[in-house]
């Protein structure tokens, strides 16, 4: 049985990612569920009990984050249902993944292609986003790396665990 601040935790999640992701509340409320619960490996139908929500509320909330590569399924021998824990290994879910900038920076390009004959004033934004996507590209690259040494180093300081992502 979850605790009130478990809850409390989980509702504070769905409205943060709510607010600042789009995302509909259930997805935060799972995200943040699994971040403080035990055992770290959940059901559907427990996530279900847990947060009083709906098993197809639940199985939305974690297509959306299997979307983002944040948690993953699995099933040990013998049982009949998957358990969900997160996963923030990749560098989707961490934040770092640098297609969605290279896929604007595409679409500025492909933009430009369509006002190639234009005032350059008309091409101006789509210049400007182009080279902003393709600055983001690059520097989430330079700070990925940065991240992972100072990881690194909190990790030999003992003030993060070891091992994992």
């Amino acid at each position: 049985m979850p605790t009130d601040e478990q809850i409390t935790f989980a509702d504070h999640a769905g409205r943060f990612y709510a607010r600042r992701y789009g995302f509909p509340p259930m997805v935060g409320r799972v995200l943040g569920y699994l971040l403080v619960c035990e055992p770290r490996a959940q059901t559907i139908a427990e996530l279900s009990d847990a947060l009083l929500a709906s098993r197809s509320a639940v199985t939305g909330a974690l297509t959306v984050l299997e979307r983002i590569h944040a948690v993953q399924r699995s099933r040990a021998a013998g049982e009949r249902m998957d358990r969900v824990s997160l996963d923030f290994a990749s560098a989707e879910s961490r934040g770092f993944d640098v297609t969605e900038y290279q896929e604007m920076g595409d679409l500025a390009r492909e933009g430009l292609q369509v006002v190639r004959d234009a005032a350059p004033e008309h091409q101006a934004e789509l210049l400007e986003m182009a080279a902003f996507a393709d600055f983001l590209a690059e520097q989430i690259q330079v700070l990925r790396r940065a991240w992972e040494e100072h990881r690194d180093a909190l990790r030999a300081a003992g003030k993060l665990p070891g091992g994992g992502s």
